[in-house]
C-alpha cells in the first residue's frame, strides 16, 4: 500500500493555530502603562506568517517522537527570534518597510519605540521559553538549546548576516559572498530548528550530519526562493513589497544567475535536502514536504 500523501496545508494551519495558541498565553495585555508593549509583541506575533520554522521544529521532532508540547516550544522559541528580527528589519533605521504579512508594519501600527521594544521583548521571551523545565526535564538539554538559539541569532548568525546585507548595497558581492549572507541571515534559524530537535533526543553530534545537511540546503533554496518572489510575486499574495531588492541595487541569487537558472539550482538544493533523509522511512514525510513547497510557495 503506498504511504498516505502528507496535506501540508493542514500541517501549516494546524502548527500555526498552536503557536498562535501559545502567544495568547504567555503575552496576555497589561493593565497598566505597559499595555502598548503587549500589544505591538502580540500585533506582530499572532495570526500571520508561514510558521515554517516551527512546523521544521516540529517535523523534525517526529522522527525522534519527541513530545509535540516540547516540540512547539521549541519552535515558538525559534518564531520569536525570527519576528522580533522583522519588527527590527522594517524599521527605517533598516529596510524602511510598510508592509508586513499584508498588514502595515509593527512601527507603522504602533511607533519606532513602541516596535524597537516588542521586538526587545521577543527576543527575551524565547530564551524565557527555553529555560522553562516544560520543554525539557533535563537542564543540560535546555541549556544546550538556550546556547545554540543564541549563536543562530546574533553575529556569528541571523544578526551577522543583517549586517552583510545592510552593506550589500555599499559593495559589489559575488555568488560566494551572497551565499554566505544568506546561510546567516535565512539558514542560521533554519538549521536550528533541525538541531533543535536533535538536542532533544539528545543525538550525538555525528549522528546529526543528514539533518544539517538537509537545513543547509533548504535554507539556501528558501532564500533563492524569496529572491524569485521579489521579482515575479504579487505583492497582494507575498503580503510585502517586491522588487525591493532591485531597487536597493543589492546583489542576489536571482541577480547574479538570471531568473531560469535560479530556478534549476533551487529545484536542485531541494533534491539533495530530500536526499539527506534517505535513512529515514515515513517519519520523515513531513520535512520532505517542507522542502518542495520551499520553491512552490507564491509567498
Amino acid at each position: 500500500m503506498a504511504p498516505a500523501a502528507i496535506d501540508l496545508r493542514s500541517a501549516i494551519a494546524q502548527v500555526g493555530s498552536e503557536i498562535d495558541a501559545l502567544f495568547e498565553e504567555l503575552l496576555p495585555v497589561a493593565e497598566d502603562q505597559r499595555a502598548p508593549l503587549y500589544e505591538a509583541m502580540r500585533y506582530a506575533s499572532i495570526g500571520g506568517g508561514k510558521r515554517l520554522r516551527p512546523l521544521l521544529v516540529a517535523a523534525a521532532s517526529q522522527l525522534f517522537a519527541i513530545p509535540r508540547d516540547s516540540a512547539l516550544r521549541a519552535g515558538l522559541a525559534v518564531e520569536c527570534i525570527h519576528v522580533y528580527s522583522l519588527i527590527h528589519d522594517d524599521l527605517p533605521c533598516m529596510d524602511d518597510d510598510d508592509l508586513r504579512r499584508g498588514k502595515p508594519t509593527t512601527h507603522k501600527a504602533f511607533d519606532e519605540c513602541t516596535a524597537v521594544l516588542a521586538g526587545d521583548c521577543l527576543h527575551d521571551l524565547a530564551f524565557q521559553v527555553l529555560a522553562d523545565s516544560r520543554i525539557h526535564a533535563d537542564p543540560a538539554v535546555r541549556i544546550e538549546l538556550v546556547a545554540e538559539l543564541a549563536r543562530a541569532s546574533g553575529p556569528a548568525g541571523m544578526a551577522g548576516g543583517q549586517m552583510m546585507d545592510l552593506m550589500a548595497a555599499q559593495a559589489d558581492m559575488d555568488l560566494g559572498t551572497v551565499t554566505r549572507l544568506q546561510q546567516l541571515k535565512t539558514g542560521a534559524l533554519i538549521a536550528f530548528c533541525l538541531e533543535a530537535a536533535a538536542i532533544m533526543a539528545r543525538l550525538p553530534a555525528d549522528e546529526r550530519t543528514s539533518l544539517r545537511g538537509y537545513a543547509h540546503d533548504l535554507g539556501l533554496a528558501f532564500q533563492i526562493a524569496d529572491d524569485l518572489l521579489d521579482v515575479e510575486g504579487d505583492e497582494a499574495v507575498t503580503g510585502k513589497k517586491v522588487g525591493k531588492d532591485d531597487a536597493a541595487g543589492k546583489e542576489t541569487f536571482v541577480s547574479l544567475l538570471g531568473v531560469d537558472r535560479a530556478r534549476r539550482q533551487a529545484q536542485l538544493l531541494v533534491d539533495q535536502a530530500v536526499d539527506h533523509l534517505k535513512t529515514y522511512g515515513p517519519e520523515a514525510d513531513l520535512l520532505r514536504a517542507i522542502a518542495r513547497f520551499a520553491v512552490e510557495r507564491d509567498h
